[in-house]
């Protein structure tokens, strides 16, 4: 009888402006107490928004457009060239957009304009807060999803989910679904890093929009609920020991 196979890291994705693109990587280098590096690093802050970037600090996901309520900027794709600072954004119904986040703020918000709203919780502005990612979570966080968690969701809905729709750092193969539920304050080896797993993480209606349309065309919270009984899928996990991780390391959990 052929042994299953051994858990592994299968996909690793970095999202540089929270909610606005998603970007695959080969490999990173974690580091303690820092979620993803270039995860988050940014976020567009809409009109009704209490972010000040006079004093920007890590402020709350409702503060900011994201696809809970603009689904059409979950088809958003990045490229972003840490040596240069030039970001590349697609989308489908979007020419493509070349820019440096850094000086060039205002050029997003006019691309974004035709797919976000035109009056309350309109963008106004790309921010950022000192040291640390706009993550989900007060603390910087990195996300892990299990790529049969999603199957099994898939299974259970009667199609093919996209793991984009999860927004997830760190994908992993050969893990029971949902297994991840039961590693809430283990530790878990990924490659040359260790990471402790805090929390479930909480999903919204983004995860109901086609990540390669923008355009709403599932009910996942409803699956999730009646999969699982809450409305979670995946876990948030912190950097206790930095190192290299790379697609295709084993993933172990400690006890």
């Amino acid at each position: 009888m052929t042994a299953p196979p051994a858990p592994s890291l299968a996909h690793i994705f970095r999202h540089p402006i929270k909610a606005h693109g998603r970007e695959p990587l080969a490999s990173v280098v974690l580091s303690a107490g820092q979620g993803l590096p270039w995860d988050r690093h940014w976020a567009v802050m809409h009109d009704r928004s209490k972010f000040d970037p006079a004093a920007p600090a890590w402020a709350p996901c409702v503060n900011f457009q994201r696809g809970a309520r603009t689904a059409s900027v979950m088809a958003i794709t990045a490229r972003f060239d840490e040596t240069t600072g030039e970001m590349e954004l697609a989308h489908p119904d979007l020419p493509v957009l070349r820019f440096f986040p850094e000086t060039e703020g205002p050029r997003l918000i006019d691309w974004l304009a035709p797919i976000s709203p035109q009056e309350w919780f309109r963008p106004v502005a790309l921010v950022r807060a000192p040291g640390r990612g706009m993550t989900d979570t007060p603390y910087p966080s990195v996300s892990i999803k299990n790529l049969a968690s999603n199957a099994a969701l898939g299974r259970h809905m009667g199609m093919d989910l996209s793991i984009h729709r999860w927004r997830g750092n760190l994908w992993l193969d050969g893990v029971e679904p949902w297994a991840e539920f039961d590693w809430i304050g283990k530790r878990l080896r990924i490659g040359g890093a260790v990471l402790e797993v805090r929390e479930k993480v909480g999903r919204c209606k983004a995860t109901m929009a086609d990540p390669e349309t923008g355009v709403v065309d599932a009910d996942t919270l409803r699956a999730l609920r009646e999969v699982v009984e809450e409305q979670d899928f995946g876990v948030f996990a912190v950097v206790l020991e930095g190192g290299p991780v790379a697609c295709g390391d084993r993933v172990e959990v400690l006890q």
